[in-house]
C-alpha cells in the first residue's frame, strides 16, 4: 500500500499527513526521501519528521508527580491536588505543563484529558500529535469521590449544564445548558461520609461537582459547590482509573490518590 494509507490506517488524519508532507525531508523510507502515494511493504523503515507548533513553558525542576505509565507514545501522570495542568494568568510555573517541559525539554505540551486543579489523579499526555490525536477520546475513566453520608446505591444525574451568569468559573444546572450525564455508585460507607465511583456519559466542565449538589450531596471540600471544608480544602475527588489503548496494548493505570480520600474519611 501507499505511505498515505498506511499512516491513515494507523489514525494519522489527512491534516497530520499534510504537515509533515510539508516538512523538510518529512517522510523517509529505507534512508531515502519519499511521498504519500510511494509504496511500502513489510520489513522496511519508515522515519517521520514534523515541524513542532507552540512553545514549551518553563521547565520546573522542583515539581514532582508520579508517572503511572510510559512509551514512546504516552506519559500518564499521577497529578496532585494544588497542581494545575495548564499554565494561566494565577498559575505560572507550578503546572503539569511546567513539570512536564522538565523531563521533556523542547516538546510540546499536549494532555489527553485535564482536571480541575484540586482534583487528583491520573492524567494522560501524548508525546506526538499523532498519539495526542489517535488517544483523544478513546480514553476511559473512573473517578472517586467523597460524599455526606446517604442512604442511596447509586443512580443516574442528567441534567444540562451552563455556565452560570456573570461567573467565568462557575457552572449550574441550567434548562440552556448542555446535554450532560453522570452515572454514581456508592462503593463505601465511613462515619460520616461515602465514598461513590463515578462514570461520565458526557464530559462538561466541572460535571461531577455540579451534578452531585444539584441533588444534594456535592462533593466534601468543595466550596464552590457547598460542600463541606471541615477536612478537605478542595474538593475530594480522584481520576483514580484510567484504561488508554497504546501500541495497540490495553493499560490501565491506576491513582494511589483513591487511598488519601479513604485516609481523610476515615479522621
Amino acid at each position: 500500500m501507499s505511505i498515505g494509507s498506511l499512516l491513515r490506517g494507523r489514525g494519522y488524519s489527512r491534516r497530520l499527513i499534510r504537515n509533515i508532507k510539508l516538512t523538510e525531508d518529512g517522510m523517509r523510507l529505507d534512508d531515502l526521501p519519499a511521498r504519500a502515494d510511494t509504496r511500502v511493504s513489510a520489513g522496511q523503515e519508515l522515519i517521520l519528521s514534523e515541524r513542532e507548533r507552540g512553545t514549551p513553558p518553563e521547565p520546573n525542576h522542583e515539581l514532582r508527580a508520579e508517572i503511572l505509565y510510559e512509551d514512546g507514545e504516552v506519559v500518564v501522570f499521577d497529578k496532585p491536588a494544588g497542581m494545575p495542568v495548564h499554565e494561566s494568568a494565577d498559575h505560572r510555573g507550578d503546572t503539569l505543563a511546567n513539570l512536564y517541559a522538565a523531563l521533556y525539554p523542547g516538546e510540546i505540551f499536549r494532555p489527553i484529558n485535564r482536571l480541575d486543579r484540586d482534583t487528583m489523579g491520573c492524567v494522560a499526555c501524548g508525546k506526538t500529535r499523532r498519539s495526542a490525536a489517535v488517544l483523544s477520546g478513546e480514553v476511559k475513566k473512573i473517578y472517586y469521590g467523597l460524599i455526606p453520608l446517604t442512604r442511596l446505591s447509586g443512580g443516574r444525574v442528567c441534567a444540562p449544564i451552563a455556565r452560570e451568569e456573570g461567573s467565568v468559573i462557575t457552572r449550574c444546572v441550567s434548562p440552556e445548558g448542555q446535554y450532560s450525564a453522570t452515572c454514581y455508585r456508592v462503593i463505601e460507607r465511613f462515619d460520616d461520609c461515602a465514598l461513590c465511583e463515578f462514570i461520565l456519559e458526557t464530559g462538561r466542565t466541572h460535571q461531577i461537582r455540579v451534578h452531585m449538589a444539584h441533588i444534594g450531596l456535592p462533593l466534601l471540600g468543595d466550596e464552590l459547590y457547598g460542600g463541606d471544608c471541615s477536612r478537605f480544602r478542595g474538593q475530594a475527588l480522584v481520576c483514580g482509573k484510567m484504561e488508554i489503548i497504546s501500541d495497540g496494548r490495553a493499560v490501565v493505570c491506576e491513582s494511589s490518590a483513591v487511598n488519601i480520600l479513604k485516609e481523610k474519611a476515615y479522621v
